[in-house]
């Protein structure tokens, strides 16, 4: 199969044809049909994570199709859509996964980071950890949802029940988390990179009730700031726009350092939280809202051979909402 490859940090991903996986005993054999484009992806390239096993597919924004079982697999059925999230495996046994805090494990592994990902025309996975998709959705709409969507809402999750809300760094997944939060009757701020027009008419035609410079200050007293950003620097720039007793979330995988600050612009009972990956129930909750029957992610689709022009597009802020890899897609150069 046609497979793009990390095989040395902070160099561009290496297009090879490889062994197609075969599944495990409790795996199920998947053909990509997308993948959606991370920012962790960018994290783990750019060597801002401790450095995975070499070489690595990434990608953990997976949908596809089942192709093969494994020999003690019986969740899934040969023609099931299924999607594959970052959360790849956990022990089961440790305090936090008793505990319902499986993102937490001491043990956890990841899709795309620790085991091969979605930047391949195949993959595996533990069947435990699939996700059930529906068929009849365009699958680079599905895509977003599976990491942008799930990180998006356990940070949303964290700032309820707030009303009026601060979103820092308007990607993937503040532009799916707009639409919900919208939906269900809360104010969105959204704060962007300085001077980007652009994006802050996206965020408006979104829902958003405010959009600006990311170090403007808030329109109004925010209940809540949830920051996808990686730059530490906003997090007491939230904080000064908080009322008493506001939350700051910390979405990412990887943030900059936070400079001091004063106790004073956190006093007030306000508080700051990281999200720390994801749960399966975190996905059982969020795809029984059915959210693609209210929530339209806007995608920039890219083929398999332009994974790298996609990873710096992103980087660079050259589209509005989500990119997606298509491995079935002609390449048209």
């Amino acid at each position: 199969m046609r497979a793009y490859l990390l095989k040395k940090i902070k160099s561009p991903l290496v297009l090879e044809q490889i062994q197609k996986p075969t599944a495990g005993e409790s795996e199920i054999l998947v053909r990509v049909e997308a993948c959606g484009v991370c920012r962790t992806d960018l994290h783990i390239l750019e060597g801002d994570l401790p450095p995975p096993k070499l070489p690595l597919i990434l990608g953990h924004e997976i949908v596809g199709i089942v192709e093969a079982l494994g020999k003690n697999s019986k969740r899934f059925q040969i023609g099931d859509r299924v999607g594959i999230p970052w959360l790849h495996s956990t022990c089961g046994q440790c305090e936090f996964c008793k505990d319902g805090k499986e993102n937490l494990c001491d043990q956890v592994q990841f899709t795309g980071y620790h085991s091969q990902g979605g930047f391949a025309e195949y993959t595996t996975c533990k069947e435990d950890f699939a996700i059930p998709l529906p068929s009849n959705i365009p699958a680079e709409q599905l895509a977003p949802f599976l990491c942008a969507g799930l990180i998006g809402y356990r940070a949303y999750l964290k700032a309820a029940p707030k009303k009026t809300i601060g979103l820092y760094g308007f990607g993937a997944a503040a532009h799916i988390l707009t639409q919900l939060a919208t939906r269900e009757g809360k104010e969105v701020y959204a704060f962007t990179r300085e001077g980007d027009i652009q994006t802050q008419a996206f965020a408006l035609e979104l829902g958003a009730s405010w959009a600006g410079d990311s170090e403007s200050p808030s329109p109004t007293p925010l209940d809540a700031a949830i920051l996808f950003a990686p730059i530490g620097k906003l997090v007491p720039l939230s904080l000064k726009a908080l009322k008493k007793g506001g939350r700051c979330i910390c979405g990412g995988i990887h943030m900059s350092d936070i400079p001091s600050f004063p106790y004073h612009d956190l006093w007030g009972e306000k508080s700051i939280q990281s999200v720390a990956n994801l749960t399966r129930d975190d996905a059982k909750q969020f795809l029984s809202l059915h959210p693609y029957k209210f929530i339209q992610p806007q995608v920039t689709i890219y083929p398999l051979e332009k994974v790298n022009e996609a990873l710096a597009d992103l980087k660079n802020g050259k589209f509005q909402g989500a990119a997606v890899i298509i491995p079935q897609l002609e390449c048209k150069q």
